[in-house]
């Protein structure tokens, strides 16, 4: 792996481009995107159906190749990655929350919270499985499987499984985007110590003004770019009218 010096972010996207397809098909997703994360940040990325927001996600975590420029994940160059030291790099330093929650039907939610420690080679101690559970308010709920759980619960459940190996990480990507309001509004409660109490870095895709309300700071993207940002310790940022009205100009 290659390794930057004096890393001060979490995660770093220089230049980054993404193009799918070639010729006259080719579709530009990303293009010449250059940000930054600091460790122990809530970021909320938004933009218009097809502005690129999950391809940046896609990008920064290491799930897809840029087709130009570079990435880094705490002083990790992506870029000389096999697909293998890939794997294992998110394995160990990242963990993800999905919309459609991701969790194995056939286990239950113990086992799976202590899914990416199996897969890590690691033995994961019971204590520390039902802490998890317990952080997300599911204590009660470990022998029971996906199905027998309401989506809020799922959900709770696959926050719980990306938070137990302590990533430096988390990418989210539209994780309240099946719930209804009560649910979301308890999955963003979760994710809001993961960084204010556990100093974890968390990059949520977001289209819910609400839920980006939660972020220290907002990015927005359009056309594959970033256009704008709101800042929480700037004035009036953490509105969730503030940030609606953006997004407004933006998509008309």
């Amino acid at each position: 792996m290659t390794i930057t010096t004096g890393v001060t972010e979490a995660v770093t996207l220089r230049s980054v481009g993404r193009v799918y397809g070639t010729g006259a098909a080719a579709v530009t997703a990303l293009h010449e995107v250059s940000v930054g994360f600091r460790p122990g940040t809530f970021t909320a990325v938004m933009g218009p159906s097809g502005s690129g927001k999950s391809t940046l996600l896609h990008c920064a975590a290491g799930l897809d190749r840029p087709t130009a420029g570079a990435v880094w994940v705490g002083g990790v160059d992506l870029r000389p990655l096999s697909e293998n030291q890939l794997t294992v790099l998110r394995r160990e330093r990242i963990g993800f929350v999905f919309q459609e929650f991701n969790l194995v039907s056939a286990l239950t939610a113990a086992q799976n919270v202590a899914l990416p420690l199996r897969l890590a080679g690691r033995r994961p101690a019971p204590s520390a499985v039902a802490a998890a559970l317990a952080s997300v308010g599911l204590a009660d709920r470990g022998s029971h499987r996906p199905s027998e759980l309401s989506g809020g619960q799922q959900q709770r459940v696959a926050i719980a499984r990306a938070l137990v190996t302590r990533p430096e990480v988390v990418f989210a990507d539209e994780p309240t985007g099946a719930l209804d309001l009560r649910s979301s509004r308890h999955v963003l409660s979760l994710l809001r110590p993961a960084v204010s109490v556990e100093g974890q870095t968390v990059i949520m895709v977001t289209h819910d003004p609400v839920a980006a309300a939660y972020a220290d700071r907002v990015l927005f993207l359009a056309d594959g770019r970033v256009v704008d940002a709101l800042d929480a310790r700037d004035a009036g940022a953490s509105s969730a009218a503030e940030i609606a009205a953006r997004m407004a100009r933006l998509e008309a």
